[in-house]
């Protein structure tokens, strides 16, 4: 079946568009596989250029400047543009938009620098008949730019399925638009396969969860693709080292300050209750979700840590047994054997969750970093999201998402937008 021809713009003003490019693709009609009286959908692709010239400073064969888009034209009248894919020898895409006519594909991602890339491209010509071009080529390397580096924690380790991920830039990105470069090159691949969102804590700082937990059993890898590519005029990302975390059981305790019970639950199923006592009226314990930072055997409590004057009516100094760390302020899950005759029925803390000795040996035994730790029914104020510990999940996901510099307008990944057609005329 013939297709109908797009509307050209004029010679001219072709020749503008094709003078700026950084590369070009000559698109010819060629020899076609079939002649028009057969099915030119079953022929095999003809070759769909027989030369590529570059413009400016490139010569053929040479280095392309990474700082300039990447931009394919067909010069046949006759013919046009279907499909454009590129992505360098590390798999990573580039993104880009084709002209509603299949006249110009152009990259709208940056290219990496040092980098080498293989392009295809597949045309049609008046007929529908198929055409197609590989080529391959390499960018130039940056010149006295600073790198951009990225430390991922929270550590190679085996961890609880509230685990965040994060990752800290060795220099703040403010720039939405540069966010968003940074964002994408920031890899997450869980087995078994989640989805989920980085979000910007501050312009250093980004912490990574699903929407839920983590799967129980899970590995789960992050990495940067970052290297080489253009951040702004004098920043470009360096080599990152990638980081692999696993998941353990799925371990949720549960506190009702209203009820004085801390309730386990082992991969859904509940394993132990506990009388305990939480904060009293004026040290309340924080509602919402904590994450097990830290498992400390002794610790030593003051109460000049949290702004309490020594020998004043609620100071204190102790020596404190089997204490789970949720919160970096001093909230702990601990060993509390100077209130056993108020656990279970009144809360009498300064703000942490006392249990026995035995009981607090037992949770110190069964928590791993990472788990969760839920408070519920306290009059406390919420567990804040940063800056004390991990209160991520205390946000709801659109909330979260709101985080994320990949807004509504450009949450595509690149391997997808790489490969954007025109609209059939």
């Amino acid at each position: 079946m013939r297709r109908t021809k797009s509307p050209r713009g004029a010679g001219a003003g072709r020749s503008r568009v094709a003078g700026c490019t950084l590369l070009v693709v000559a698109l010819v009609a060629g020899v076609a596989g079939c002649s028009s009286e057969g099915d030119p959908l079953s022929a095999e692709p003809y070759d769909a250029a027989d030369r590529i010239s570059f413009s400016g400073s490139v010569e053929a064969g040479g280095e392309a400047d990474p700082d300039k888009p990447l931009e394919v034209v067909a010069e046949d009248s006759d013919g046009r543009i279907t499909d454009v894919t590129a992505v360098d020898a590390s798999g990573r895409h580039v993104a880009g938009e084709l002209a509603a006519d299949g006249s110009r594909w152009h990259s709208t991602s940056p290219l990496a620098a040092n980098a080498r890339y293989t392009v295809r491209v597949s045309t049609e010509d008046e007929d529908g008949a198929p055409g197609r071009k590989v080529l391959t080529f390499t960018t130039a390397k940056p010149a006295g730019t600073r790198r951009l580096t990225v430390a991922f924690g929270p550590g190679a380790g085996t961890y609880g399925v509230g685990q965040p991920l994060t990752a800290e830039l060795s220099a703040p990105v403010k720039d939405p638009a540069q966010r968003a470069v940074v964002e994408r090159s920031l890899k997450v691949e869980s087995t078994p396969a989640v989805s989920g969102a980085w979000h910007w804590v501050d312009d250093k700082k980004l912490h990574y969860r699903p929407q839920d937990y983590w799967p129980a059993h899970a590995t789960i890898d992050v990495r940067s693709t970052l290297e080489g590519v253009k951040v702004d005029d004098r920043l470009r990302g360096g080599r990152s080292e990638p980081l692999t975390i696993r998941t353990g059981d799925r371990v949720i305790a549960v506190t009702d300050a209203a009820a004085h019970r801390l309730t386990v639950y082992k991969n859904d199923e509940e394993i132990k209750q506990i009388p305990v006592t939480t904060g009293k009226p004026g040290f309340e314990t924080r509602n919402g979700v904590k994450v097990v930072l830290a498992k400390e055997r002794s610790v030593r409590m003051r109460s000049t840590t949290v702004g309490i004057a020594e020998g004043s009516a609620e100071s204190y100094d102790l020596d404190v047994q089997f204490a789970t760390r949720v919160t970096w302020s001093g909230e702990y899950v601990h060993a509390a054997p100077w209130s056993v005759g108020s656990q279970g029925y009144d809360n009498v803390s300064h703000g942490c969750v006392g249990m026995s000795t035995d009981d607090a040996q037992w949770f110190f035994d069964t928590v791993r970093e990472g788990d969760i730790v839920k408070v519920e029914n306290s009059t406390g104020e919420t567990m804040e999201p940063f800056g004390n510990g991990y209160g991520d999940w205390n946000l709801d996901w659109p909330a979260w998402r709101a985080g994320s510099a990949l807004t509504a307008k450009n949450t595509q990944d690149p391997a997808d937008q790489a490969r954007l057609r025109p609209q059939s005329a």
